[in-house]
């Protein structure tokens, strides 16, 4: 004998495991999308305050970026931001010092990513997300 309630809740499962698969398969992919972004910040600030101001790598899991500050006529490393990428949730985690932000990315129906903010619950845009990254490592001295 069969439930219907057992029913509904094998196909929910079914379809939760089918989005998660799909959400971890496209996490690469996110990935290298978000470093193109962020290399045309990175290009814009560059441009502004000197080749040598900042750079960044992209690697296997993982975008790594250093900032730097001219100081007695060296570049001297100011701050470092690192994203890499985290299947448990899915998405991404932000660390930069003391700070760490962790980014759910999903899929919406119609094939696009979202990004959300766990700590706040929050949908970002993915000029919030580019900011979230590297506002406070470009502009430490700044107001939010």
């Amino acid at each position: 004998m069969s439930f219907e309630w057992l029913r509904m809740r094998i196909q929910e499962e079914v379809d939760r495991r089918k989005r998660e698969a799909s959400t971890l398969s496209r996490l690469p992919v996110a990935l290298e999308d978000l470093y193109g972004l962020l290399q045309g910040c990175i290009a814009d600030y560059t441009a502004a305050f000197g080749a040598e101001a900042s750079e960044s790598q992209l690697l296997q899991d993982r975008i790594k970026i250093t900032v730097r500050e001219l100081q007695n006529s060296k570049w001297q490393p100011s701050a470092r931001v690192e994203v890499s990428t985290v299947p448990e949730l899915p998405g991404f985690r932000i660390e930069r010092g003391e700070y760490s932000l962790a980014v759910e990315v999903g899929i919406l129906p119609n094939g696009k990513l979202y990004y959300r903010d766990c700590e706040q619950d929050k949908y970002l845009t993915l000029e919030e997300l580019t900011r979230r990254i590297l506002d406070r490592a470009f502009f430490p001295n700044l107001k939010e």
